[in-house]
């Protein structure tokens, strides 16, 4: 059985870093497009990196410049580096994959992803 399991997320202060971590079993996802996701209690959930098959990323400008998405195939697990965080960042973020290899431009489309971790929580403090 295919599952994707979060790990990392935690509580910080602004400006902080924090890393989350997204581990495949049952299937080497990191072989084919994987993303970060993230919600705000109330709000809908927004695709803020992607990584597909040999790497190619994808982000959203929100992160952009601050976040860092890169993956492990031996250990089938996808990080998200966190920098420079704002309050504006907490949110449950969730990991997702799915079996096209290339992202594209619907890799922020959560109904593009097939597979979904349960979520892990990052909250940041002002």
């Amino acid at each position: 059985q295919n599952y994707l399991a979060e790990s990392g997320g935690g509580s910080v202060e602004a400006g902080g870093s924090l890393r989350v971590s997204c581990e495949a079993t049952g299937y080497p996802a990191t072989d084919y497009c994987m993303a970060w996701f993230r919600q705000v209690v109330g709000g809908k959930r927004d695709g803020i990196a992607a990584i597909d098959r040999i790497g190619r990323t994808h982000y959203a400008d929100s992160v952009k410049g601050r976040f860092t998405i890169s993956k492990d195939n031996a250990k089938r697990t996808m990080y998200l580096e966190m920098t420079s965080l704002e309050p504006e960042d907490t949110a449950m973020y969730y990991c997702a994959a799915d079996t096209r290899y290339w992202c594209g431009d619907g890799w922020n489309s959560e109904t593009a992803f097939d597979d979904w971790g349960q979520g892990t929580q990052v909250t940041v403090s002002s």
